[in-house]
């Protein structure tokens, strides 16, 4: 690799660590759940007052939009040391915007400009808060425990996942504005978890960029914000990294929604989906909670070379799979083995990267691997139409096996390359 090796941030306090981290993990957990319980009933609350599909469909592409181009800026401030400010306002500024949600539909029916504003300012102050989130592990936990912690996070959000759509009906039900209130209250649960930590989440000041020293200009600017990705560029590691998330998320993707095709070809209802999302949510929990069990102290360049292999069988086999427990328990297998590779993979990506650019380089990595996937449901379904859905799982198995020889080759040398570097 080239450069300098990047340090390390100092963890905590001992007493403070691991207190920081469950307030670290009641946050993103609350966030998520709440995120989940309104995110499945928005549309039906635009639907039910006589928007049109496009309409839902035109409010889902403005959030995402503005989640993708705030994210890359808000992370500028945060890695100069202003990431608990920012992740505290973020949050009661999300509260404030679901808090108003709640009021307007509770008070009867609501104009749609209404709707657009708040969830669009919802969503801004989110990617704010994401973008922000992205370097606090560095900067409360010590490194031997960055799978532990990791995993714990990414069990969070996968409970959340799974019980948040439901819990969302459920209150859905009952009134129509209590999913956006119990969504108000999770971001004021994630401001004042945050608040409470005692760590700063600044980088050691000699590893901020001071604001001062930045110049002005709209050029200085975006040059800034493009910091991580200037350092994802000269870091072969970080590309190989970006290469994998991006590659694998679009691939699992395209073969839940190859699925979804599948099953409705041969006529299903929607109680066999529901099985292939209970069984998928189920393995993605006992994934993330057994990853740093099953990964022990082995490299992050054996343990991705070991899981893309694992990953091709079940995906061949669901191009033969007939029945929903087929496609439940092949795709949940999938889903069992991925988070052991994603955690091993963040744990040295936080390693590698400096922490004064933490933030901006994690957002560049979510960004890119979170556009891929949201190509992937499109592409999936024009393939299922053109050549049925049997031969579009096995051209995703294929790029699997693609991506697993692809991984063999350069990971383990990067990934020692990388291990060198930061220690």
């Amino acid at each position: 690799m080239t450069g300098t090796a990047p340090a390390v941030a100092p963890a905590a306090p001992l007493p403070h660590v691991r207190r920081d981290i469950r307030l670290f993990w009641w946050a993103g957990t609350c966030d998520a759940l709440g995120s989940q319980t309104s995110g499945l009933v928005l549309p039906l609350l635009l639907l039910t007052l006589g928007r049109s599909p496009a309409e839902v469909g035109a409010l889902a592409g403005l959030s995402a939009v503005a989640t993708l181009l705030l994210g890359p800026f808000a992370a500028v401030p945060a890695d100069r040391g202003a990431r608990k400010h920012l992740m505290v306002g973020s949050a009661l500024v999300s509260a404030a915007a679901m808090a108003g949600v709640t009021a307007a539909v509770a008070a009867g029916p609501v104009p749609l400009a209404v709707l657009i504003a708040a969830v669009l300012v919802e969503r801004c102050a989110t990617s704010c808060y994401e973008a922000a989130a992205l370097g606090t592990v560095a900067l409360v936990c010590p490194p031997g425990e960055y799978r532990r912690v990791l995993s714990r996070l990414q069990a969070g959000e996968r409970g959340a996942l799974v019980l948040g759509p439901a819990l969302g009906g459920l209150l859905f039900h009952a009134e129509r504005w209590l999913p956006f209130l119990a969504d108000a209250l999770s971001y004021a649960v994630a401001a004042g978890c945050i608040g409470a930590m005692r760590a700063p989440l600044a980088p050691p000041r000699e590893q901020q960029s001071p604001a001062g020293a930045v110049r002005r200009g709209r050029r200085a600017r975006l040059a800034e914000a493009a910091a991580g990705l200037a350092l994802i560029r000269r870091e072969p590691f970080l590309r190989m990294a970006l290469l994998w998330i991006s590659a694998v998320n679009a691939l699992l993707v395209a073969l839940y929604y190859t699925t979804v095709f599948a099953l409705q070809h041969d006529g299903r209802g929607a109680a066999p989906l529901g099985l292939v999302l209970a069984l998928a949510g189920a393995a993605g929990l006992a994934g993330a909670l057994a990853a740093p069990r099953i990964a022990g102290r082995r490299s992050a360049g054996r343990v991705l070379v070991t899981v893309s292999w694992l990953m091709v069988p079940p995906a061949a086999a669901l191009a033969m799979a007939r029945d929903a427990w087929h496609f439940g328990l092949l795709f949940g297998l999938l889903c069992l083995l991925t988070p052991v590779a994603t955690v091993a993979l963040q744990a040295r990506i936080i390693q590698v990267i400096p922490p004064g650019l933490q933030a901006r380089t994690g957002t560049v990595l979510a960004t890119v691997s979170g556009a891929t996937a949201a190509v992937a449901p499109a592409l999936a379904g024009l393939s299922a139409d053109r050549a049925g859905a049997a031969v579009t799982l096995l051209g995703c198995a294929a790029l699997l096996a693609v991506l697993a020889l692809h991984t063999t080759c350069v990971a383990p040398s990067r990934t020692r390359c990388a291990g060198s570097e930061a220690a």
